[in-house]
């Protein structure tokens, strides 16, 4: 070990541009490692030990990188915050995780006062040069601070938060390695090693998504251990896409399959318009991508898309564009340090070609989900964890998907879960039962339908529908809102009360596969 990391490549050269933010801002390495390490010893100061956790609500560019690598040399866990919640779903994050640092970017000031209720006002930072009741400049962590290695270096982690079927996110962590933080970093670099992707330079990641994404985390800090410049964009277009790939010499990025919806939607003479001649490795996941799609994108970029599958919570399969050519559909092989098993509702192995629940595991430090021991053993087989999906293996062992989580709705490429949305519109006096579900939608995948038995004489219609909605209102961020409602007379529940939710779902689903 000894040639990547961040820490190390930054000392080697300093000059070297390791960052491009939105607006086009270039960040060397030497200024980027600089901020990094007065954090370090601000926070410290602060009284941070190792095993502490800090949150950041930040947009996509520098200022959330430098948290990043300021956690990951100090031994914390960093947690990178879901800017479109609203403050108390923040601040249930910031008080789950043990936060011992919130850092709130002026963008998201609205929201992130709210949140900064949950945590002392001596730990909340305002980023930038402005000024907020309540809130502390960061420039009074690091102002002064020395912009030297902090001594006692030891590897940190990044704690995504993933909801589950009660609604309520759960943070997945995983045990501190106590390694050096650039040796972590370099061990971490076998991931994007699965795809073939080289260190070094001429090479530029692509951050298309926002940041708080487990997968963008993690392909983003790797790529950038590995030595190339992290581009990042601010929001999704995709012209804006093209030109960044040709204006930076993008060679690797990570994307969805709407991505690729939105990219075949542009006229072909703006397609033809920009080189994308550097395109080695572009990676999609999130959703199943459909097959004429995923085809059209191979035709146009070549033999650079490349797919997997995997969870916040580990394990993992590979598709290369080859792999893909010759079992079209696949998501791919179980990675060389990942195991796969389908299995039926006993738990027990399925046969070849029989679809059941997926099950995966990987080698190296199990997780766990924090605060609930009884959710890490309920997705637990033995020493494999499964995320609901359903599933089944061909006889060269490439992974097909058949279905989603009974019930997690993925529109453009993000996880929503039905049972917190049910919960706010349970509690509105005209509603008598409620059930949330995804549809199809040809531009995100799915979109969000709720289903409403009104309360005994309430008139259901479009008056009610726009009321619900509004109620929602600073309660539940507008990406979680039904995109429409319908009414019931009864919901179909089983005498023991549970919801068939499938009886409501089917006729949305009539003659349509769900897997694409």
């Amino acid at each position: 070990m000894g040639t990547l990391g961040f820490w190390r490549l930054a000392q080697a050269d300093p000059e070297w541009i390791a960052a491009v933010d939105p607006d086009g801002t270039e960040h060397r390495a030497g200024d980027l490692l600089a901020r990094a390490n007065r954090l370090v010893h601000g926070l410290r100061e602060l009284g941070l030990q190792p095993g502490d956790g800090i949150c950041g609500l930040v947009p996509n560019g520098a200022d959330g990188l430098v948290l990043y690598l300021a956690a990951m040399q100090a031994g914390w866990y960093y947690t990178p915050v879901n800017w479109h919640l609203t403050g108390p779903e923040i601040a249930y994050i910031v008080s789950d995780s043990e936060a011992k640092a919130f850092f709130v970017h002026p963008r998201y000031l609205g929201e992130g006062a709210r949140a900064a209720e949950a945590i002392e006002p001596h730990r909340r930072f305002l980023l930038g040069e402005d000024k907020a009741d309540g809130f502390r400049q960061v420039s009074e962590l690091t102002e002064g601070r020395p912009d030297t290695a902090p001594a006692d270096r030891t590897a940190g982690a990044t704690m995504h938060y993933t909801s589950g079927t009660t609604g309520k996110p759960k943070g997945v962590k995983r045990r501190l390695n106590g390694l050096d933080p650039d040796d972590s970093a370099e061990l971490m670099t076998f991931l994007l090693g699965l795809f073939g992707i080289t260190p070094g330079r001429p090479n530029a990641h692509l951050i298309t998504s926002p940041n708080y994404h487990t997968a963008v985390t993690q392909f983003g800090g790797t790529a950038l251990h590995m030595g190339h410049t992290l581009v990042y964009m601010d929001k999704w277009d995709a012209e804006e896409l093209l030109r960044l790939c040709e204006r930076h010499g993008v060679t690797n990025s990570h994307l969805v399959p709407t991505h690729f919806k939105r990219l075949l939607a542009l006229p072909e003479e703006t397609r033809a318009r920009y080189d994308l001649s550097s395109l080695k490795w572009m990676i999609h996941a999130a959703a199943p991508c459909p097959v004429p799609v995923k085809w059209a994108m191979l035709e146009w970029w070549g033999d650079c898309v490349y797919e997997y599958y995997a969870a916040t919570e580990g394990g993992g399969t590979l598709a290369t564009p080859e792999d893909w050519k010759a079992h079209p559909g696949t998501v791919g092989k179980a990675w060389p340090i990942s195991e796969l098993l389908i299995a039926d509702d006993q738990g027990e192995p399925v046969p070849t070609g029989t679809a059941g629940t997926i099950y995966m595991k990987m080698m190296g430090v199990p997780f766990e989900y924090k605060g609930d021991p009884a959710k890490t053993a309920a997705n637990r087989l033995k020493e494999y964890f499964t995320v609901g999906d359903i599933g089944y293996l061909d006889e060269d062992g490439f992974l097909y998907l058949c279905d989603r989580k009974a019930d997690m709705i993925i529109s453009g490429g993000a996880n929503i879960y039905p049972a917190e949305i049910e919960n706010e519109l349970m509690i509105h006096p005209k509603v008598a039962d409620v059930a949330v579900f995804g549809i199809p939608d040809e531009e995100w995948g799915e979109q969000i339908k709720a289903v409403v038995e009104p309360a005994p004489g309430v008139e259901p219609g479009p008056e009610l529908a726009r009321e619900l909605l509004a109620s929602l209102e600073g309660r539940l961020s507008r990406m979680k809102w039904p995109k429409s409602v319908d009414f019931i007379a009864e919901m179909p529940r089983e005498p023991n009360g549970k919801l068939l939710k499938r009886k409501l779902r089917a006729p949305y689903w009539e003659g349509r596969d769900r897997a694409i």
